[in-house]
């Protein structure tokens, strides 16, 4: 039975995070692993509620409470075994996920202070790592039945791990040189070392999946051969179609790149794939367009390379530190101004700012934004911005970074081959078994709902695992955390 009064004793507290000046000047993580006392003191906040809502903020249903009491009495052992019943990867969520968990937790109800759920969550998996109980899982006698998972990130991998495990030969194909998608090549290593990544491929890769990088599947490898030797395909490429604002005067000049050919780059060169970088902050004042993860991670990887100095424009005026409860009541996911560790290291963030032209210093190369003070209105699902008469000036910018979102998956050419259509917020859509329109075809993560979260890739590649499964005559005992249709946590619309 957890303690009754362990969230009355203890105040919710994280481990610190390494000291500014000495993680600036490396790539190594952020947060240190966290001492066991003050882990299991932080587990035994949790009250274990009646109607755990924990378990509806996070779409993989987590068993918090269970995983949560088993540390508090330092069973880590069971806590792991808690933890991969519902989530194949708690080593990249636990870094990654902003935790809508912990917006869900009960103790958050009129602004008090929830459990640290995805604390607690990557200490056990580093602990089950370090006393070596993450290990291959024994699989059952072979199916018969291959399956070809096309794209290599969370929910690809996740779909992969599943339905090796039900017997079916698995094959991933990456057009990238290394497995991962994103996690390997779009998230720092501040926030995600490699090592993570290897250690679990290493799992999968005992356990029969096999993996094939280098492979542009629609080029190198065409539809029709993946099908001819494969009983099913899964797409799982994520949603890698930058959002852009070609209509910007100024947005050709060079020094205006996407966030990810910075990120990207980056991850390339701190990884040992390259010998330099084509797109470098070092001595520049950087100008990154965009409040959310990914303009956070270009913040970051700006101040390790150097920047002379960065600016951060949001669209929307300044958060409100709080939930506001008339606009988002517990327990959905909260408009609120959100710190990263990157703001911490320096910086400055422009609130209800558009950028009105990228200026040219005469040569071709951008100089300057020019930006305005803007207020943002919304109707009937459209954004309607109006200028502040007389609030023009403008910003130093050598190198300015578009992180304004994704626009759904890539145009490829397998797509064509196999009939399938990005739909209008270019994503794919499936039926109720995930299938994409073409039998035998199926779509999960990232390529389906759109850019989202680790949570919903991971539970998207294990529900369409599950479907796949069915498809191929399994026994239909494979889980299936979410539907199609499944969103987060939401108010009506009144």
């Amino acid at each position: 039975m957890p303690d009754p009064n362990g969230f009355l004793r203890y105040d919710r507290k994280l481990p610190a995070r390494r000291p500014v000046p000495v993680r600036i000047s490396d790539w190594r993580e952020v947060y240190p692993s966290a001492d066991e006392p003050l882990i299991r003191e932080q587990a035994t906040r949790c009250m274990d509620c009646g109607i755990p809502f924990c378990h509806d903020g996070c779409p993989l249903g987590n068993r918090i409470p269970d995983w949560n009491d088993l540390v508090r009495t330092g069973n880590w052992a069971t806590a792991i075994e808690s933890l991969h019943a519902t989530n194949n990867f708690p080593e990249f969520t636990g870094r990654l996920c902003p935790a809508p968990c912990e917006a869900a937790c009960v103790l958050g109800i009129a602004g008090g202070a929830p459990v640290t759920i995805k604390q607690v969550e990557v200490e056990i998996v580093n602990r089950a790592f370090d006393l070596d109980l993450v290990t291959p899982q024994e699989v059952p006698a072979p199916s018969g039945k291959r399956v070809a998972v096309v794209g290599s990130g969370p929910a690809g991998l996740a779909a992969a791990q599943q339905l090796v495990r039900a017997g079916h030969a698995v094959t991933v194909y990456e057009r990238d040189d290394a497995i991962g998608g994103l996690l390997r090549y779009g998230i720092p290593d501040f926030k995600l070392e490699k090592e993570h990544i290897d250690r679990r491929l290493a799992q999968l890769t005992a356990e029969g999946v096999q993996f094939r990088t280098g492979v542009n599947v629609g080029v190198g490898v065409t539809a029709e051969q993946l099908r001819a030797e494969h009983d099913a395909v899964l797409l799982a490429c994520g949603a890698l179609a930058g959002r852009d604002t070609p209509q910007t005067p100024g947005r050709p000049l060079r020094g205006v790149h996407q966030a990810m050919e910075h990120l990207v780059a980056s991850n390339r060169l701190v990884n040992g794939r390259e010998s330099s970088t084509p797109i470098d902050a070092a001595g520049k004042h950087v100008v990154i367009i965009g409040g959310g993860d990914t303009a956070a991670d270009c913040l970051g990887v700006a101040h390790r390379q150097g920047a002379a100095g960065v600016h951060q424009l949001d669209l929307y005026p300044r958060p409100p530190h709080e939930r506001d409860e008339e606009r988002d009541p517990w327990p959905t996911w909260p408009w609120i101004l959100r710190e990263y560790p990157a703001h911490e290291e320096g910086g400055e963030r422009v609130f209800a700012v558009a950028v009105q032209e990228f200026v040219d210093d005469g040569t071709g190369q951008v100089r300057a934004v020019r930006i305005a003070e803007v207020t943002v209105e919304k109707r009937d699902g459209q954004r309607f911005l109006t200028v502040l008469p007389g609030s023009e000036r403008e910003l130093p910018a050598d190198l300015v970074l578009l992180a304004i979102g994704f626009e759904g998956t890539e145009e490829q050419p397998l797509l064509d081959q196999l009939g399938v259509v990005r739909n209008r917020r270019g994503a794919i859509d499936s039926d109720a078994e995930w299938q994409a329109g073409t039998p035998g075809v199926f779509v999960a993560g990232d390529m389906h709902r759109g850019a989202s979260l680790i949570v919903w890739a991971i539970a998207e590649g294990r529900a369409a695992a599950a479907a796949i499964d069915r498809y191929l005559g399994g026994p239909g005992q494979l889980p299936a955390p979410v539907t199609p249709s499944a969103q987060p946590l939401a108010v009506p619309a009144r």
